[in-house]
């Protein structure tokens, strides 16, 4: 049995422009997904999953997952889980050239699913370094970054960007611009977290900024702006001291660009009411910016504040289902013992 378990994230900026080639920094955070796996001796793949909804599910099945039963959950929710679970085994076994390997695997997690925070990116990474730990084939970090990568762009029909996977596999912060992916130094950010308690469609949010950026040149300049954006707030963290405590100068310069930023992504229509409500909570408690973070409709917000009362704030505003601060993952993904 082997137990791996890889970390959410958050965008400090950059989502949906990471698309079309413009930089993103997405940075780790202490949310974890863990995935158990035991091979077995045929080539079936049992997946567990208690805490993916009410009541969880488990199900066995030989070859691919649409040969499955059906159970009794959300069939979204079952799709989801089972294509990024079956994507990570297809990697597992290529890597460890073992087509038939069967295994038993337990999918745990403490990360909303859709709502911004890497979730899918979380267990792809975990699956496929528990599996092909688990069948002796240990991964080096950029190659499981890679292939879970491949694993996310097969599942969402080529729109996955490699920003999630590689901040989930390295932690931190990163930096991340087409192929190119880098781990950048990054104080440790006072993250405060707010969740609507929903989840947007990210397929259909990507491909809705595709459109209005084929459509209209400005929205295309909207896109541009964004890339700038990150550009500013990479100059403004390679300036800072990593391992010192954010100064009061630079959290206020990184919130005007967070502020800037979902400015420039609900111009592109992926906000909501309850994302906008919440960013203006923060801001009005007096956090030094807000966002949202990941796709948009529906999910999660970011902010900065080192004291309570953004998170106390956020706990109060309607539409607002949890709020919690975050902190940065310095470490990826890693095994647990079991």
């Amino acid at each position: 049995m082997t137990v791996c378990e890889a970390p959410g994230k958050v965008y400090l900026f950059g989502e949906h422009a990471v698309v079309y080639g413009e930089p993103a920094v997405p940075a780790a955070i202490e949310r974890r997904a863990t995935v158990t796996a035991e091979p077995r001796s045929d080539d079936h793949v049992r997946v567990e999953a208690e805490d993916l909804s009410l009541d969880g599910f488990t199900v066995e099945y030989a070859g691919e997952s649409g040969d499955r039963p059906d159970v009794d959950v959300p069939t979204p929710l079952v799709e989801a889980a089972m294509g990024y679970v079956d994507a990570a085994v297809r990697q597992a076994r290529d890597a460890a050239d073992a087509p038939d390997a069967g295994f038993d695997i337990t999918v745990e997690s403490d990360i909303p699913l859709g709502a911004g925070l890497g979730s899918s990116a979380a267990v792809v990474v975990a699956g496929i370094d528990a599996a092909t730990r688990a069948l002796g084939h240990p991964l080096e970090r950029r190659e499981l970054a890679d292939r879970a990568y491949r694993a996310e762009f097969e599942v969402q029909d080529g729109q996955a960007s490699r920003a999630d996977t590689f901040c989930s596999t390295m932690g931190g912060a990163v930096r991340v611009e087409g192929d190119d992916c880098e781990p950048i130094d990054a104080p440790n950010l006072p993250f405060v977290v707010g969740f609507d308690g929903g989840a947007g469609d990210t397929g259909e949010l990507v491909a809705g900024v595709g459109e209005l950026r084929d459509e209209y040149g400005f929205a295309a300049d909207t896109v541009e702006s964004i890339g700038d954006l990150v550009r500013a707030g990479e100059d403004l963290l390679a300036d800072a001291a990593p391992e010192s405590e954010p100064s009061p100068a630079l959290l206020a310069e990184l919130g005007d660009l967070m502020d800037f930023n979902h400015g420039l992504l609900a111009a592109l229509g992926v906000s909501a009411r309850s994302l906008d409500a919440m960013v203006w909570a923060a801001r009005d408690a007096g956090a030094h910016g807000a966002k949202l973070t990941g796709a948009g409709g529906g999910g999660c917000i970011v902010a900065l504040d080192a004291s309570d009362a953004t998170e106390t704030a956020l706990s109060f505003t309607h539409g607002c289902e949890e709020a919690f601060r975050a902190e940065l993952a310095t470490e990826g993904v890693r095994v647990v013992e079991p």
